[in-house]
């Protein structure tokens, strides 16, 4: 899917929220995304910059998407059967997650700032709610939001082969990086 199709998707979402008039809305369709997965046999990441997301510092709502058929894991055919077989990108192309900040951080302040987001995960049409830790950093262009979490496999209804049984984990870690900016309305 293109950036202009995720960044369409983003804004459809920021509008479905009642904003205040003085919010702070900060997008951007171009992050970085990967998963890690650490089996006994094999560790792999499959990587994206194709994670768009938003936060609105008013009122600590935060979602993400990221178009699952961009992932590269740097092995054709392991891509290919991800997409096709285990992630079946045709039917579920995103992966999202929607929350809000539990606690505000400061936009004056310096520095990287802990903060959770509760929220729910949405892979392949199933909703797992979730607590997220991670960070926002404050930037003279924007702010910048990294997190981390795991995904169980079998909790999004993902099969893990029986011929690579011990060269795929059923818990993958989920890394993101993305610098958002502020969107200006019109």
């Amino acid at each position: 899917m293109q950036n202009s199709t995720l960044f369409t998707v983003i804004l459809a979402v920021f509008f479905l929220f009642p904003e205040k008039s003085d919010a702070q809305v900060y997008l951007n369709t171009e992050g970085y995304v990967e998963f890690i997965s650490t089996a006994p046999l094999l560790e792999f990441k499959g990587t994206s910059e194709n994670l768009a997301g938003m936060l609105n510092t008013e009122t600590g709502e935060v979602d993400f998407y990221v178009d699952l058929a961009s992932l590269d894991t740097g092995n054709r055919r392991r891509d290919r059967d991800m997409r096709q077989v285990y992630l079946e990108t045709d039917k579920f192309p995103f992966a999202e997650f929607s929350g809000k900040l539990n606690a505000p951080f400061d936009p004056e302040a310096d520095g990287e700032q802990s903060v959770t987001v509760t929220g729910n995960f949405e892979m392949r049409d199933i909703s797992r709610e979730m607590t997220i830790a991670g960070t926002v950093e404050v930037l003279e262009e924007g702010l910048r939001v990294k997190a981390n979490w795991q995904v169980k496999l079998e909790d999004f209804n993902i099969d893990r082969p029986r011929v690579v049984f011990y060269e795929l984990s059923d818990v993958q870690t989920i890394n993101i990086d993305i610098t958002l900016y502020p969107h200006e309305e019109d």
